[in-house]
This record gives C-alpha cells, sequence and structure tokens, in this order.
C-alpha cells in the first residue's frame, strides 16, 4: 500500500507591474508557507519563467522556484539544460524543472511555430528528456534521435541538486502520463486538452481523475511509490453557502448546461467551508495518492499553509474565510465550463 506523502503547496504567478511588486509577491510566498513559486512558460504570459524565478529565487530564502512547465518547443534541450542547471546553480539548489510537449494553439500560431500532432510533440519531449538528464549526469553529451542531434556537447555547469533537481511532468492523456510516470518525480494529474483547446466534460468527473492516477501508477511500476502526485487548483472559494457560491460562477462563467451538483463535483475546484475544503484536501490524499496542491497567486491568501504543516508534514492548511473570484478566462474546462486558459501547465 502506498504510504500518505506529507503536503505541500505551492503557488503559480505570471507576473507584476514592477520588480519591487514581484519580489514582494515571492516573499509573500514564502511568508505565508507555502514550498514553492511557479512561473508558466507561454509567449502569451507577462513573465517568461527563467528571469522571472531566479528574481524570486534571489528575493527569499528557503523558497523553492519552477518552471510550470516549459514548453520543449520554445528551446532546443541542450540550452534549456544549461539554462535549468545555471538556475538551480544561482537559486542554491532550489529549482524544481517543469517540462511539457506544449499545448496552447495559438501562441504556437502567432509566433509562427508549427502545432504538430500531440504524439509528435511528446515523442520529441521523451528525446529532450534523455538530453537534459545526461547534461545534468554526464560530462559531454552525445546523441541522435529523430529529433535532434547532438555531437560531443560539454556538460556545464552542473546543478547544486545531484544527479538532478526533480523533474515535474503534467498531463491529461495516457501517453505523456505514462512518460510522467517513467521519467517524472513529480506528476502533475491535470486535465487534457483537445487540440482545439476545449475540454471534454467528463474530464471534470473524479472518476476521470482516478483513471489518470491509475495510468500513472501502471506505467510507473515500482516507482510507483516514490512519486508526488500533483493537482492544479483553479479555483479557491471558501464560503458557508456551497450551493449558492456554484450558481454565482455558473452565472458568472456563462456555463450552459451547468448545475450547481456538478460544478461542485469537480475536483480541480475547492469551494466549501474551511472544513469542507480541508475534507475535500485530505480525502484526494487518500483516495489519489494527490500531496502536493497549487493555486494560483490571487488565489494565495485565502489558500494558505500553515507552518506547522509546512514543517510536519502531515497536518492541513488553514484558509482564510474569504471567496477570491476566479477570472474567467483562466479556467481550464470544456465548452460547459470555463475556458482553458495559457496558465495552465497540463501539456
Amino acid at each position: 500500500m502506498r504510504q500518505q506523502r506529507p503536503f505541500r503547496f505551492g503557488v503559480a504567478a505570471e507576473g507584476a507591474p514592477s520588480r519591487e511588486q514581484w519580489v514582494d509577491k515571492a516573499r509573500k510566498v514564502e511568508d505565508l508557507g507555502y514550498a514553492t513559486f511557479l512561473v508558466a512558460d507561454h509567449f502569451v504570459n507577462e513573465f517568461p519563467p527563467i528571469t522571472a524565478l531566479l528574481s524570486a529565487a534571489d528575493a527569499t530564502n528557503k523558497l523553492r522556484v519552477g518552471s510550470f512547465v516549459f514548453d520543449n518547443d520554445f528551446r532546443h534541450p541542450a540550452l534549456l539544460a544549461k539554462e535549468a542547471a545555471t538556475m538551480d546553480l544561482l537559486s542554491g539548489g532550489r529549482l524544481e524543472f517543469g517540462i511539457g510537449a506544449g499545448w496552447h494553439r495559438p501562441e504556437y500560431e502567432q509566433v509562427g511555430l508549427p502545432f504538430e500532432a500531440a504524439g509528435v510533440r511528446i515523442s520529441r519531449l521523451q528525446e529532450a528528456i534523455q538530453i537534459i538528464k545526461r547534461f545534468f549526469t554526464d560530462e559531454s553529451v552525445t546523441f541522435s534521435g529523430n529529433y535532434y542531434k547532438i555531437n560531443d556537447l560539454k556538460c556545464f555547469p552542473k546543478p547544486v541538486q545531484r544527479p538532478h533537481p526533480p523533474f515535474f511532468i503534467g498531463g491529461g492523456g495516457k501517453r505523456l502520463l505514462s512518460l510522467a510516470a517513467r521519467e517524472a518525480d513529480i506528476v502533475g494529474v491535470h486535465l487534457k486538452v483537445n487540440a482545439d483547446g476545449t475540454v471534454d466534460a467528463s474530464e471534470h468527473t473524479e472518476a476521470a481523475l482516478a483513471q489518470k492516477v491509475e495510468w500513472v501508477r501502471q506505467a510507473a511500476g515500482e516507482r510507483f511509490d516514490a512519486l508526488e502526485l500533483n493537482l492544479l487548483v483553479s479555483l479557491v472559494a471558501v464560503t458557508e453557502d456551497r450551493r449558492q457560491t456554484a450558481e454565482h460562477y455558473i452565472h458568472e462563467w456563462e456555463l450552459e448546461n451547468a448545475t450547481p451538483e456538478r460544478l461542485l463535483q469537480n475536483p480541480y475546484l475547492l469551494i466549501g467551508s474551511v472544513e469542507q475544503i480541508s475534507e475535500d484536501i485530505q480525502m484526494k490524499r487518500e483516495r489519489f495518492g494527490i500531496s502536493y496542491f497549487v493555486v494560483f497567486d490571487e488565489h494565495m491568501e485565502a489558500f494558505a499553509p500553515g507552518w506547522p504543516g509546512l514543517r510536519a508534514g502531515n497536518t492541513l492548511p488553514r484558509f482564510s474565510n474569504t471567496t477570491v473570484p476566479l477570472r474567467a478566462e483562466r479556467c481550464s474546462q470544456s465548452s460547459n465550463e470555463p475556458r482553458a486558459a495559457p496558465t495552465r501547465s497540463a501539456r
């Protein structure tokens, strides 16, 4: 039986109007007791991850920083490996290295990159992971694959964390989750985004989440117990009236054919009282093995882990008695749910 992992909590942010505000945000995340500060990798987002994460690391003491996640198609893996090793070195060994196959077609079209079939992007990602891991551990890399060729590339600098920073790979489909199960240290179990940017309604159910965890379990084999499972939370709404709050978001998001019951069953949303949300988090760890939860920065004060929980690793977070509204464009859902947005790490 899989032993329960300690809880961890992280914050995903896009940017800030000034250096001072960005630094203040990173320090606030650390002061609130979060374990990680994360930035996605999109042309359409405010800050790209590398410089922003190094700035956050420099402004904090223990806060871990992570890409959530690098799009493999935006950089050659040899360059990305060199950048990541440098980030880990300059942050004092605090990098969590997230990488994915890319999913947001509009930005590919905006910058003239071909948005190839998911199978091609995942195969290319698989080769990139091999190159990056070897860069972290070997003195030089020679590689010949279908997508990348490298000839005697010297590998420096080396990361502080050995053999390498923890790999985060998130996804919603079987093939990508299976790759994550074999190669990652942290697996993000997320919604599967279709090629047209929509998400099927069936994705928003506990049954679908359970199926994804099972795919990870099957592909991971004996290493499954060592994996940390992650969930990206789209909304945190602390309220004493769950139904009324669900009705509010159905109206705000203009959801057709949606019901409060259906919305409240969405495992990617946390709606309820402090006790109800705490029970929900506990259930997700007990039933699915998910112990690492990430929220967006606008929710970080409503959903803030207590210092005892961070140290002991097994208590639930505290919540402020505040409902934080979610911007509609940030929701990652189907035509009958809030829509997918480029801040998502699911690939």
